[in-house]
């Protein structure tokens, strides 16, 4: 019975181009039983001091965890009568392409989809006995001793024991499962489990899940009897209007069964007992109309009621659904084009419209299933799950909650946010005459970021990079005199890193070749040979540094160190999504797993190098934020927040489309800030180009310049010339770009002041600088329905982009909530009446911004615009 299949994709050149969506498990739903003499009737329990749990009999059993400060709104509550917990054994494969990965869901070989409750009892912290599988539980492991564990635990704890089981196939709802399952119509199977809840802070509430091994037995014809007997009475009670059921399941192990022996069915057993569950599911309640928002940065959508989320950090896919691109990719290259919910910084936590939380901890795969209305079930790839329920009383708190626990950004330099990021490529002397051009229209520019730094060759894809980290000398000749000139003039220089190494065989100018040297220090990831994986990536293979090897940091810092002990003040820490899910690492861990967690190890090496470097430094040298390090990445997971210092959205197209062009940006940049990663942006003018005889894409004029007014209303204003830069317009293209571009730079420095503050804010809150409405007008209706077309910067700055091809007129809507009325900046005109929708003009150059009428932000941002000429 084979749990895990690996396929590789990588050098299929004719694929699909309407590949399925990943099969998985569907919604698995179960009944709920109690034992009356061991699980009181309807009990309020308190755990910890802030939270309580009520367990009701009514409507056949059901748990609800409310906040004291809030007794009666539950923040998570069970559907009456249905199992909330449930556990199965599947095969698992994966095809992987390039970063790109899709999990599938294949034959179920068991499945526990029914659930007993056997007893639910509060544990004490004068408690001095817990039976030996419940302490394994509470320990994590086998044989740990009890009091380290219960040390800092927030006493009581409630914990929840029973049994989950199958029932005859014919019982259940779904032919799916019917289909795939592999046992006998009368074998049943049983496991124990165990479910705490604990208080980890005055507003968060943890939970576990964890079960014991399978066991196998037969029905015996008398326990098929009483069964049927327990259900006629069920609905006979129910049909009189009971609360409660007389009585209910009652099994220390469950009664009617029988054991029995066959040489087959005892080796398919020994099989699955040694293997245990793969899959655990959590299903709770939810209502109709209740939105979803967050599950890290997604760019397809904002509200995911009525979808499925899987949790997976990859590529996010070129077209994702946009076509005819994604025709084209997925024709060329498999599964590359991406889906509605590929990205390359998920995250498994969601807040929703009623003020409802949660979040996974660990790295497993896991899938959220919103389809139906009236439940959510958390499909985890593992034997066990465990997490956290937040407690807040508005979006802005529940965020502040999050990020409280998973980590925040810093403070960004104060550098990077004052004025432009210049990206461009070219070496030396474009560098030097792109930098007179701008200085021509007194452009604010806080730094040139030189991706090529390390020098370019052409491939398949466009021109890329040689991926050795180290100054190719012959592109930038008089590298150090770059530097010392623009450093001059207050303009940091920046470059371009990644985790993996090229062979550089045929590269002229190096000095080192990083990758021999990575390969003799044993510093790569493996493949299951033991030998160095060749990833394939893009349009050649390299090999990947294994970052849970103990040398790995301290080498690769050295790197870093060279670069910036040469002036480099910034750079961009690309990639972290691909690590093969078959790869071999020297921790031993489980690579799939791994790879979720791969991101956050890469930000955390980059981000102790920065602190590192800072406290080597002492006096002015340390203090001076003219000296202050930074680093910007795309890759992440739940808690990249707390490792990364800057998050960019990767790798858009060059388009006006909602999935994967203009739009999706605004959205990648919404959905994001709600899941902690409140500093991001995106590329101006996006970054894939595609030139074919048949299919181009190419940056147009008109995109660039509307690109440019969005993204001068984000934390980082950054050029990119993209995958092809002589199919793009750029910045530095004609004097219409020019101009438009500093004028922009200039509407961008002239709220710097506001800027900073809400900077501050997110290092101390978690709160994004570039909001969705919702966040601050939770309760207006209206404000749901919006994704892309519109988004607060903080509270102050209202920002109506226009997002299409020849629109030079947008429908701004004024949110209900505040009896403000908002200013449009260019004309002063006011806007008085919340909840109402109004056409407002548009043209290129004046995009549609409103500030709070009296607001002292508002009254600054437009003085500073009159300052810039720009008013």
């Amino acid at each position: 019975m084979a749990a895990l299949k690996i396929s590789k994709k990588h050098h299929k050149h004719l694929n699909n181009p309407f590949p399925s969506t990943p099969s998985s498990l569907p919604l698995l739903r179960g009944s709920l039983f109690f034992n009356p003499q061991t699980v009181p009737s309807d009990q309020t329990f308190i755990v910890g001091k802030d939270f309580q749990v009520l367990w009701s009999t009514d409507n056949g059993g059901s748990l609800s965890i409310s906040h004291q400060s809030h007794p009666s709104r539950p923040i998570w509550s069970t559907v009456p009568g249905q199992a909330f917990v449930s556990a199965a054994l599947a095969e698992t494969e994966v095809e992987e392409s390039r970063g790109s990965f899709a999990i599938k869901d294949g034959n179920v070989h068991l499945l526990c989809n029914d659930q007993t409750v056997e007893d639910i009892r509060l544990i004490n912290e004068n408690d001095c006995y817990l039976e030996a599988n419940e302490l394994d539980f509470l320990s994590g492991n086998q044989g740990l001793d009890q009091k380290p564990y219960l040390k800092d635990t927030q006493f009581p704890i409630l914990l929840l024991t029973g049994w989950v089981f199958r029932k005859k196939k014919k019982s259940f709802q779904n032919t799916e499962i019917h289909e795939r399952l592999q046992l006998e119509a009368e074998r049943s199977t049983y496991a124990r489990y165990w479910v705490l809840f604990d208080q980890k802070t005055s507003n968060q509430i943890g939970f576990q899940v964890k079960f014991g091994k399978p066991n196998f037995e037969f029905r015996s014809r008398a326990f098929a009897t009483a069964s049927r007997r327990f259900r006629g009475l069920k609905r006979k009670l129910r049909r009189t209007g009971r609360s409660r059921l007389g009585w209910c399941w009652s099994f220390s192990r469950p009664r009617g069964f029988v054991k029995v022996s066959s040489s087959e069915e005892e080796k398919e057993e020994k099989v699955a007992e040694s293997i245990g569950f793969n899959r655990v599911c959590l299903t709770y309640s939810s209502e109709e109309n209740e939105r979803f928002y967050g599950f890290g940065e997604q760019f397809s959508h904002l509200n995911f009621k009525g979808k499925r989320i899987p949790i997976f950090v990859q590529e996010q896919g070129i077209g994702r659904g946009d076509q005819p691109i994604t025709f084209a990719v997925n024709l060329v290259s498999y599964r590359a084009a991406g889906d509605s919910s590929t990205t390359y910084a998920p995250s498994p936590h969601y807040l929703t419209s009623k003020m409802r939380s949660l979040y996974l901890e660990g790295y497993d795969y896991s899938v959220f299933d919103l389809t139906r209305k009236d439940r959510v079930q958390i499909q985890i790839h593992g034997d066990s799950v465990q997490g956290r329920i937040l407690h807040g009383n508005s979006p802005s708190e529940l965020i502040e909650r999050f990020t409280e626990t998973i980590g925040r950004l810093p403070e960004l330099p104060e550098w990077i946010i004052s004025g432009a990021v210049v990206g461009m490529q070219g070496g030396t002397d474009s560098v030097r005459q792109v930098w007179e051009k701008l200085q021509a229209h007194n452009t604010p520019v806080s730094a040139f970021w030189l991706q090529d730094w390390v020098g370019h060759r052409e491939t398949l894809i466009g021109s890329q990079l040689w991926w050795n980290w180290e100054v190719d000398t012959a592109r930038y000749w008089g590298w150090q005199n770059l530097i010392k000139d623009l450093s001059a003039q207050h303009i940091k220089v920046m470059t371009y890193c990644n985790p993996c190494l090229a062979p550089t065989n045929e590269k002229p100018n190096r000095r080192r070749d990083l990758f021999e040297e990575a390969k003799k220090l044993d510093i790569l990831v493996k493949d299951k040979n033991g030998d160095t994986y060749m990833v394939p990536n893009t349009a050649f293979d390299v090999g990947m540094l294994d970052l849970t090897h103990p040398d790995t940091a301290s080498w690769f810092k050295q790197i870093l160190q060279e670069m910036v002990d040469g002036g480099v003040r910034g750079w961009m820490a690309d990639f972290g999504e691909g690590l093969p899910v078959d790869a071999s690492l020297y921790s031993g861990e489980d690579p799939i797993a791994a790879h979720n967690r791969y991101p956050e190890l890469w930000a955390q090496m980059n981000r102790e190098f920065v602190e590192e470097w800072k406290s080597a430094h002492s006096g002015k040298a340390r203090e001076d934020p003219e000296e202050a390090l930074v680093f910007f990445m795309r890759a992440g997971f739940r808690n990249s927040p707390k490792w990364g210092m800057l998050f960019w959205e990767g790798d858009q197209m060059v388009s006006w489309q909602a999935n994967d062009g203009i739009k999706s940006a605004v959205v990648g940049l919404l959905s994001s800030g709600i899941s902690g990663y409140a500093f991001n942006h995106s590329d101006i003018g996006g970054y894939c180009a595609v030139n074919l005889p048949v299919i181009k894409y190419r940056r147009s004029e008109e995109l660039l310049l509307r690109w440019m007014e969005v993204n001068a209303f984000t934390v980082v204003f950054r050029t990119h010339e993209g995958n092809k830069p002589s199919c793009n317009s750029q910045f530095y293209s004609n004097h219409k770009t020019l101009a438009h571009f500093a004028r922009f730079a200039k509407v961008y420095k002239a709220w710097k002041f506001y800027r900073v503050q809400l900077v501050k804010e997110a290092a101390q809150k978690g709160l994004p600088v570039c909001r969705h409405l919702f966040l601050h007008y939770p309760n207006d209706e209206h404000v749901h329905k919006l994704s892309y077309q519109q988004f607060l910067v903080g509270t102050e700055i209202l920002v109506v982009p226009v997002l299409d091809r020849g629109k030079k007129d947008v429908k701004a809507y004024f949110p209900v909530g505040e009896s403000c009325s908002w200013q449009h900046i260019w004309t002063g005109k006011l806007f008085a009446k919340p909840g109402s929708e109004v056409w407002v003009e548009a043209p290129i150059g004046h995009p549609a911004i409103f500030v709070k009428e009296g607001s002292i932000i508002g009254e600054t941002f437009l003085k500073n615009l009159r300052e810039f000429n720009i008013l």
